[in-house]
């Protein structure tokens, strides 16, 4: 199943999966592959297939209070593409959350950009630090002027529960937090890039769309051209691009991104995972799960019926999982009627 994400996300990189960073610019954590990182036998998927530079993956000595060089300690950080990348002279500017009633009772509203996550969380005491990702959240300092943001928004690829209220979300905070009005809706998938018209989107009209199903911006599957996409994208004059979809999408993301970088355009595009699988690398929970567990108890009550209405019944409920089972042990969790959970990769079943 292609699938999973957010609210909304930083633009000031050019793929930025997680829905906790600023919507102007900075640099944050990004998703790149990584394996076991929840369960020995469980693969995480990567969205992005964005080659990090030679940059990201060079250790990072600390620094002690006097400023000699620390021995290497195995500091590691996997960074993520930005802006700032191919147009170095870029300027920046004050965040506008600076200007937030909301923000200014807050203490430290914004994130360092030295802030990091550890892949790992328990390391022995010898071990080097290992891989870290940058943390998200809002920057000081932002790329792109309030007033000068043309925002657009496309889904992509198969349905998953909670598009719509990543869609609103995206709206309200980019127009409530950081000023931006001009918001376009791009209708259709990929292909509604050149071949669909384009909607206008406001607070007032996502206000209710969290309440349906589906998705408002409709969807596709396929219709990618790379370089229709981006001589739409620089003849609309859009300058930030949020791709909501799964592994297929994200792909066509990173296409994207690469043709933006070798145009030299100020366009920042952020990938938005979309799997209710929960299989995404260090983010807490994909959107979309606990409505897939919920989903998942109901089909496992009714079987469980059914089991106790004849002799030596047995009830087997196959769960959706791609490489990992999370829905499977959550609704096992949830429910207390699963004798057992029978997990062969790449899918994970529900034994009652």
């Amino acid at each position: 199943m292609e699938s999973a994400i957010s609210s909304p996300l930083s633009t000031s990189s050019h793929l930025l999966p997680s829905p906790s960073r600023s919507l102007l610019g900075s640099r944050s954590q990004s998703f790149p592959s990584l394996q076991n990182l929840r369960h020995p036998s469980f693969k995480s998927r990567c969205f992005f297939g964005v080659p990090f530079r030679s940059r990201q993956t060079q250790p990072i000595r600390c620094q002690s209070s006097n400023q000699q060089p620390a021995k290497d300690d195995g500091f590691v950080i996997e960074d993520v593409p930005h802006l700032t990348d191919f147009l170095s002279n870029l300027p920046s500017y004050p965040n506008p959350l600076k200007q937030s009633q909301a923000y200014a009772v807050v203490k430290q509203t914004f994130v360092s950009t030295d802030d990091v996550v550890a892949q790992k969380v328990v390391v022995q005491k010898d071990d080097p630090r290992g891989v870290h990702f940058r943390r998200a959240g809002p920057r000081e300092k932002v790329y792109f002027k309030s007033d000068e943001v043309r925002a657009c928004i496309v889904t992509c690829g198969g349905l998953c529960p909670g598009i719509n209220t990543v869609i609103r979300e995206i709206v309200c905070g980019l127009n409530y937090m950081y000023g931006v009005e001009d918001i376009l809706g791009i209708e259709g998938g990929y292909r509604g890039f050149y071949s669909k018209n384009t909607l206008r989107l406001t607070p007032k009209v996502v206000n209710d769309i969290h309440k349906r199903g589906g998705t408002f911006l409709r969807t596709s599957r396929g219709g990618h051209d790379t370089n229709k996409i981006v001589d739409n994208i620089q003849d609309r004059g859009i300058n930030q691009v949020y791709i909501i979809g799964g592994d297929g999408t994200q792909k066509g993301a990173a296409l994207i991104y690469k043709e933006v970088e070798k145009r030299g355009l100020q366009v920042a595009v952020a990938g938005i995972p979309k799997t209710i699988d929960n299989d995404i690398a260090v983010i807490d929970k994909s959107f979309g799960f606990d409505t897939a567990v919920e989903e998942a108890q109901r089909a496992i009550n009714a079987a469980h019926v059914e089991v106790e209405s004849v002799e030596n019944g047995v009830g087997i409920v196959k769960l959706m999982g791609r490489y990992s089972g999370f829905i499977a042990l959550y609704a096992t969790l949830a429910s207390r009627d699963v004798v057992r959970i029978l997990a062969p990769l790449p899918r994970m079943s529900t034994y009652l």
